[in-house]
């Protein structure tokens, strides 16, 4: 579809997103334009200039689709259209129309594991007896015990509790996340074709690309044997087995049929359109066999997220990324934040210590070679909110088990000096999730134009990011420096100039010299003899032609 509604999108590289920086919107958090609460669409659509002006080349939406809300847009009950929560498909059309004019990419939630028990397949397949074909579509089974009173095997949610539901009839459904999320039989060629036809829509309206939920998860393994949790310490269980390729539900060859299959429809568009993991994998050479020209385009590598803050960790993920991402010839993809996780802020230490180590991270982050990944609100230095109260929390897994990701979900501050601080439009104090009292100050507003604020610091190693000839469009290699105990120092070469990116995690000051001119640091630097000296927990990068 490429009409003045929904025109083409913007004219570039096709491999646009191996160097891209891709912005992810979490939609009822990050604006809303209708004052009931929830982000939506007119919202996104509203602050799209602010996201041009940050340096993004992308944003990542997301699901805004017809669903429930059980698990906030995950449980999907109409993969074409858009829920009323956030807006209407004009709404969508609208918002990407005036994203590709400003040079912005659209990358969009795909949710193909399950749908919403709401979906009208589901409903059909409750309707109908078992062994029916509305119930092939879905991994309906019958019960172990005398009585089928048992599930068909032990799996668990991801959720918490058991992965099976019971049925009036007696049989049982998977659901590897919450009973309202029953997992599709991909195995089934109508599972197959219905999304390739839903890949086309979005297509047509002029989507750049997916992220796919869950994408290791859609084959599970033929008969449904046991896992063997009931023989496993707590411990052993399933939080420890995630990824790990020990279970029968993830990671299946067959799943690459799928994405085999989906390749040829994203290349059939003009302009890059591409497709992103969110894939668990037992190895990086498993987890790099999603990637390629017959597959996907990128797979999240979150071994950059799960690096404690030492110097050893941080190397020892970069060099084994890089050297995955050269087999395969795919950009590697960092992330420090997302919905799921708490925010690095918080993880590296929270307070005034979390803030400097995640100031500092997202230099090293920014300087690396291939796609970044940022989450909102981590270039104003948001931290997790730890003290919400339990009656507000709506992640499901909290009523499950107890943990909750509502702590990184609540909507992030524009202004003003109240909460909900801008979220809504003038006047409105409505918000899904209630912001602290400390984050006025942490505003875009209160933060816009502010020497030394963490959305300063992004803006500027942004920008560096795109003009600078070591960094931008580049995705080869680094060439790792001498840089003492705790210390990370790496340089990247490229139109005649080098630039070095040094990070101190030694725990005291430390003296760097013969880099360069200083052209952005997470900390104030001071001229020490011929170089300067980088304090605790901080990132310079520097330039030498």
């Amino acid at each position: 579809m490429t009409d003045a509604t929904n025109p083409a999108p913007p004219a570039a590289d096709a491999d646009w997103w191996r160097s891209a920086v891709v912005y992810q919107v979490y939609v009822r958090s990050f604006a809303d334009a209708d004052g009931d609460g929830v982000g939506d669409l007119r919202g996104i659509r509203e602050r799209l200039p602010y996201l041009r002006d940050l340096g993004v080349d992308a944003l990542w939406l997301t699901p805004f689709y017809t669903s429930p809300q059980v698990d906030a847009g995950y449980d999907v009950a109409d993969y074409r259209d858009v829920d009323p929560l956030f807006g209407t498909l004009t709404d969508f059309d609208a918002m990407i129309t005036d994203a590709h004019a400003l040079g912005l990419r659209i990358i969009i939630d795909l949710v193909p594991n399950h749908t919403s028990s709401a979906h009208p397949w589901f409903q059909a397949a409750l309707a109908a007896a078992p062994g029916s074909p509305e119930r092939e579509l879905y991994l309906f089974a019958d019960g172990r015990g005398e009585h089928g009173e048992l599930p068909p095997n032990d799996w668990e949610s991801i959720f918490g509790g058991p992965a099976w539901t019971r049925v009036p009839d007696g049989q049982w459904y998977l659901h590897l996340f919450d009973p309202a999320q029953p997992d599709l039989n991909w195995r089934h060629p109508r599972v197959r074709a219905e999304f390739e036809d839903v890949l086309r829509f979005w297509l047509d309206r002029g989507v750049d690309g997916f992220r796919i939920d869950v994408a290791h998860g859609m084959i599970k393994a033929e008969g449904l044997p046991d896992v063997g949790f009931s023989s496993m310490t707590t411990g052993q269980r399933q939080s420890e087995l995630l990824g790990k390729g020990r279970l029968p539900y993830f990671d299946q060859d067959e799943v690459h049929e799928i994405y085999r299959a989906w390749r040829p429809i994203l290349d059939s568009y003009p302009g890059g359109r591409m497709a992103v993991a969110e894939a668990w994998a037992e190895t990086p050479q498993r987890l790099a066999r999603y990637i390629g020209p017959d597959e996907l385009h990128q797979a999240f590598s979150f071994d950059f997220l799960d690096a404690t803050w030492s110097a050893d960790s941080f190397r020892k993920v970069i060099d084994t990324a890089l050297a995955e991402s050269t087999i395969v010839g795919a950009p590697t993809t960092w992330v420090l934040s997302n919905h799921d996780r708490q925010r690095h802020v918080t993880r590296y230490g929270d307070g005034e210590v979390g803030l400097r180590r995640a100031r500092a991270a997202a230099l090293l982050m920014l300087a690396l070679p291939g796609c970044a990944y940022v989450y909102q609100g981590e270039e104003l230095g948001l931290p997790e909110v730890l003290d919400l109260p339990d009656e507000l929390r709506q992640d499901p897994a909290f009523l499950r088990t107890g943990e909750s990701r509502d702590g990184c979900r609540v909507p992030i501050p524009w202004s003003g000096e109240l909460a909900p601080y801008g979220f809504g439009p003038d006047g409105s104090e409505l918000s899904w999730l209630p912001a602290p009292a400390t984050w006025r100050a942490l505003s875009v507003a209160a933060q816009t134009g502010v020497a030394g604020s963490t959305l300063e610091l992004y803006r500027a190693a942004l920008r560096i990011r795109h003009e600078h000839p070591a960094l931008a469009g580049t995705t080869g290699g680094v060439t790792w420096l001498e840089g003492g105990p705790g210390m990370l120092a790496f340089s990247r070469t490229g139109g005649g100039t080098t630039l070095t990116c040094v990070v101190n995690i030694s725990g005291a000051p430390a003296p760097v010299e013969g880099y360069g001119r200083p052209l952005v640091a997470s900390e104030n630097l001071t001229e020490q003899g011929s170089g300067h000296l980088l304090p605790v927990d901080a990132a310079a990068w520097f330039e030498r032609r």
